[in-house]
């Protein structure tokens, strides 16, 4: 504390009856304004025998007078004159009457309601406080009541009026150091709000090489993902198919405090109910047919870091309720298993169905759709970003050729104006899809044309001519082939890559929509160099 805090002890050292050194160090062991007003009250109580008392304090604003004593805080308006205190604090000097005419001549209900009970022959005395430091700001008002041959005469006792001063140079040293105190957190706050501010702008640039585009629902997105990935929460991830959700929960896991973990997918969807209990969990040895040695599992695997459950909607019932006491308690057991494993990880999960249907069908539980979309995430369709479409082409082009070993392939504006216009139905994967094609339709060093797009076209209703349709959708006019072999082989691949397209990658459907073994279609998918989207 500040020394000069304390000169007043001076003149209080030869004062015993009120403000002798025991009380002067009551009050300075106040820590607060309120404190110290607290302290003061039950001094003037315990030596004075000032039945009555009460200290109001001038709040920040100046307009109203705080009595924060009681259990409840009462406030008073400067300007309201139906209360004594405003008074006192109008004129600037001590105010005293007759408490009985008082409480006639001044109604407001907080004031009555103080003074019930107390004997109209008292008198009361209410004197305004100011910092004696030189500031000669106002800090409040004290009142008090009493028999007049006890009031009367205190405020001409030396004691009192040093207690008095006292008391007004602790509060005004401790209301500015509470002030200060104030400012500093409203500095250290600000400051550190700069400095999270340009920390989350560095990672969303950071993101920008992954989560391409600058429209302002991809730009949005990226600052929510840099949001998600600060807590700790379960994210799920909503959105159309081809909207690009694994893309995006590796976005998350790589501006995480958990980047430098394992990042882990799975597809609901494409694994068999029967295994995707064991991918999950894994199994000790011998825990069924087959099982010839222990498997870690996905849990295990994806500790301390990121796990993305893709396609969340298809999980088997079953299979959620131990998802989700693996969310509410980090613990699991592999299949076979007699002990529980811990397991401390981020759980991202995405589906493009409609849970809340999914719900009402009782195909999901509800409590695990709240416990996964902890921090929900809707993924913007192509459709709302049409301005991306240039920077995402590009980005495609040059993908192709590096991937394939080929030249530079150009993207003409006319080419531009023709993707521009087209739907999208399967989003940025479509998109990807059909730059592929057209690359391989193009020379090295050419640009891109129109006439090497594919026909647009959606996915369409599963029927008897669903093949015919495919085909005749990418046909191709005979002046257009120039190598059979060729032909032949880009046909084939793009089929196949439209199919994948329309079952969302999984090669099951696939297969069996083209009349293929599965070993067959994974067999043709290596030889054309074709990626399961």
């Amino acid at each position: 504390m500040d020394g000069g805090v304390l000169d007043e002890g001076k003149a209080l050292a030869s004062v015993p009856a009120l403000a002798g050194m025991s009380e002067a160090m009551r009050l300075v062991e106040g820590n607060s304004p309120a404190e110290l007003r607290r302290r003061g009250l039950a001094l003037l109580r315990e030596r004075l025998g000032v039945a009555w008392a009460r200290c109001l304090a001038l709040d920040a604003s100046g307009r109203w007078l705080v009595e924060d004593e009681g259990e409840q805080e009462v406030r008073l308006a400067c300007d309201d004159f139906r209360h004594p205190y405003a008074h006192a604090i109008r004129r600037g000097e001590p105010l005293a009457l007759g408490l009985g005419e008082a409480r006639l001549r001044l109604d407001h209900e907080a004031f009555q309601t103080a003074t019930t009970g107390l004997p109209a022959a008292w008198r009361l005395v209410v004197r305004p406080l100011r910092a004696r430091d030189g500031r000669r700001e106002w800090l409040g008002v004290l009142a008090l009541a009493g028999p007049a041959e006890l009031v009367d005469p205190l405020t001409e006792r030396d004691d009192f009026l040093s207690f008095e001063a006292l008391l007004c140079r602790l509060w005004a040293w401790l209301a500015r150091q509470h002030d200060e105190r104030r400012d500093q957190a409203r500095l250290r706050d600000s400051l550190a709000e700069l400095n999270d501010g340009a920390r989350r702008r560095t990672l969303s640039e950071r993101l920008r090489t992954r989560i391409l585009g600058d429209s302002p629902a991809i730009r949005a997105l990226r600052d929510q993902l840099v949001r998600a990935a600060e807590t700790h929460l379960a994210v799920l991830l909503q959105g159309e198919t081809g909207t690009g959700k694994e893309l995006v929960a590796r976005g998350i896991h790589e501006v995480s405090a958990r980047h430098a973990g394992p990042f882990l997918a799975i597809n609901c969807a494409a694994i068999p109910e029967s295994l995707l209990e064991a991918e999950l969990f894994g199994h000790v040895r011998g825990a069924f047919s087959g099982a010839e040695r222990s498997r870690e599992g996905l849990f295990g695997e994806a500790d301390g870091g990121t796990l993305f459950l893709d396609e969340i909607g298809d999980m088997p019932l079953a299979l959620q309720a131990k998802l989700l006491r693996v969310l509410e308690s980090g613990r699991y057991r592999p299949l076979g298993g007699d002990q529980e494993r811990q397991v401390d990880l981020r759980l991202v999960a995405a589906t493009h169905q409609p849970l809340h249907r999914r719900i009402r069908e009782g195909a999901f539980r509800a409590d695990l759709y709240y416990r996964l979309g902890q921090f929900p995430l809707t993924l913007p369709a192509l459709g709302e970003r049409r301005e991306d479409i240039p920077t995402l082409a590009q980005a495609f082009v040059d993908d192709f050729c590096q991937r394939e070993g080929r030249e530079d392939i150009g993207l003409g504006r006319a080419t531009l104006r023709e993707l521009a216009g087209r739907d999208f139905p399967g989003n940025v994967r479509e998109l990807k899809n059909l730059i592929d094609y057209a690359c391989a339709m193009t020379r090295d060093g050419e640009d891109i044309v129109p006439e090497t797009l594919p026909v647009a076209s959606g996915p369409a209703p599963c029927t008897e001519d669903e093949g015919a349709s495919d085909a005749e959708s990418e046909r191709l006019s005979p002046d257009d082939v120039f190598d059979l072999r060729r032909a032949l082989r880009d046909y084939e691949a793009t089929l196949i890559r439209q199919r994948l397209v329309r079952f969302d990658g999984n090669r099951t459907l696939t297969a069996e929509s083209l009349g293929l073994p599965k070993r067959t279609l994974a067999h043709k998918c290596r030889q054309l160099e074709l990626d399961s989207p």
